[in-house]
């Protein structure tokens, strides 16, 4: 019998991006799209969502799981709606004549065994819902801009709240006669984000000694004098693709240190982003990251048990790929790979310093063949009033 190989994945698209990529549809029961060898796409889910996705999903074909019952089984598909989707997969690939299917590194262990049961073979494809999730197509171009827009505005409101905010006579910045914390700050980013029908995850509000560990969130009184890092990274619901932006800012006098760290990041971004192009690694950008950094005399790599809490250094890559998640490939970083046309990528070079804080900048930058476009129009200095 003559091989016939498909291509599949199947998942919940709510949370596997890549499946959700390839239907553009999105529901919250399981869902299976195969890719036939006649270059048709069928795609498989709960009978209540056919009639939706046969306007709205990227596939040839719908059906539900019940088109595709097993003679073998008496009282029809299971009642576990799971084993009942991997049945009805099994089934479809039969009747097709399928012989081999080709999966994504996602496919769940459940529907490798309903297959091969069956005696079709399965192969791993690794680069599957990889690669060519890492290139964007112009509809996804453009919801990126619309996302990275929107946390834009953001960015600039809580910037411009806490570098015009009052201070009292400890230091502390005051907001409506109250202190202005970083868990208010917080509530501040999420409204905003809620009104525009954005989910937010928990945003970065990090002030003082905070801001010296990279991804501490923050928390209590922020102050004046002091480098406060604002990191928002939200998920436009309407389009399931996410924003991601960091700026540092500064009430009041910007101490001299906290001056040199941000010119000292301000320049490592910028030749980081004139060295992104097609076809250069993801190590060589973060190799431009260091050499400035190094330039301006500050060190690679998280601080030691001897070192003293002055020490400031980067603690981290220069950048990741960004679209239906806020991470993914590629990573700008050691072993990083060699970048595509089409790939997204953020630049957020950063110093921390637990006695004194940290800054970080970041700018979200599409891959072109001779450089990169930045999506960014934001300032990126430390005063915001």
């Amino acid at each position: 019998m003559p091989t016939k190989t498909a291509r599949g994945m199947a998942g919940n698209p709510a949370t596997h991006k890549s499946l959700y990529r390839t239907i553009r549809f999105k529901v919250h029961d399981a869902a299976i799209a195969i890719d036939m060898p006649d270059g048709t796409r069928t795609l498989i889910l709960r009978e209540i969502e056919v009639d939706r996705a046969k306007k709205h999903a990227r596939a040839d074909k719908v059906f539900g799981y019940s088109e595709f019952i097993p003679a073998t089984l008496e009282h029809g598909l299971s009642g576990d709606r799971d084993i009942a989707s991997s049945q009805s997969t099994a089934e479809c690939l039969i009747r097709h004549g399928i012989t081999s299917v080709i999966a994504d590194r996602t496919l769940p262990l459940l529907y490798v065994d309903a297959i091969q049961s069956v005696g079709i073979t399965v192969e791993l494809d690794t680069d599957m819902g990889v690669l060519d999730r890492r290139v964007k197509d112009d509809e996804e171009i453009q919801h990126l801009k619309k996302a990275q827009q929107v946390t834009e505005e953001a960015m600039r409101m809580a910037c411009e709240t806490i570098g015009t905010a009052e201070v009292d006579e400890h230091g502390t910045l005051i907001l409506d006669g109250t202190p202005l914390t970083s868990e208010r700050m917080r509530t501040l980013i999420d409204t905003f984000f809620l009104e525009r029908n954005f989910l937010n995850p928990t945003s970065i509000v990090a002030g003082g000694s905070d801001g010296g560990d990279c991804h501490h969130l923050g928390s209590g009184d922020l102050h004046t004098g002091q480098p406060i890092i604002i990191d928002i990274f939200p998920l436009d619901e309407s389009s399931m693709y996410n924003g991601d932006c960091t700026r540092t800012v500064v009430h009041g006098t910007v101490p001299e240190e906290v001056h040199n760290m941000h010119k000292a990041v301000v320049a490592a971004k910028a030749a980081a982003i004139a060295a992104v192009r097609a076809g250069v690694t993801g190590e060589a950008i973060h190799q431009e990251t260091i050499r400035v950094l190094k330039e301006h005399g500050y060190p690679e790599g998280l601080p030691t048990e001897t070192d003293p809490p002055t020490y400031c250094s980067i603690t981290h890559g220069t950048g990741h790929g960004v679209g239906l998640e806020v991470h993914e490939p590629p990573l700008l970083d050691r072993n990083g790979p060699s970048l595509l046309i089409g790939d997204v990528v953020t630049i957020e070079p950063g110093l921390y310093c637990h006695a004194i804080g940290g800054v970080r900048v970041e700018d979200m930058v599409l891959v072109t063949e001779e450089g990169c476009e930045n999506f960014n129009t934001l300032p990126e200095g430390l005063s915001w009033c």
